[in-house]
């Protein structure tokens, strides 16, 4: 694929799986699409896997749909236990703004 023009996507980190705090990144659909086929990931035993490939290849060949790609392969890396970067992390604060802390509540 080298010299095609690459489909960006909003940069993500994913946890490698038995490292915690080691995260692989991507910029792209191919990245993404790297991630799906590597070996250090497992994300293929994820029931969601096939329908994420086939969306970032989709998106790779046509040059169209990286929000899509992205929006799938965050839902099999979930599906797999896996933490992915922003998204964690503005799903926590999303949580933490609807729940009221418990300590705030005993102090009332």
């Amino acid at each position: 694929m080298a010299g095609e023009i690459p489909v960006f996507i909003s940069p993500i980190d994913v946890e490698i799986e038995g490292n915690t705090g080691r995260y692989r990144h991507a910029d792209t659909v191919e990245d993404l699409a790297a991630m799906l086929l590597s070996s250090k990931l497992t994300l293929s035993k994820a029931p969601s896997f096939h329908r994420a490939l086939m969306i970032s290849l989709e998106a790779l060949e046509f040059y169209t749909d990286a929000a899509s790609a992205r929006a799938a392969f965050v839902a099999v890396a979930h599906e797999a236990g896996l933490h992915v970067v922003p998204d964690d992390v503005a799903a926590e604060k999303q949580a933490e703004k609807k729940e009221p802390h418990i300590e705030a509540g005993l102090r009332e």
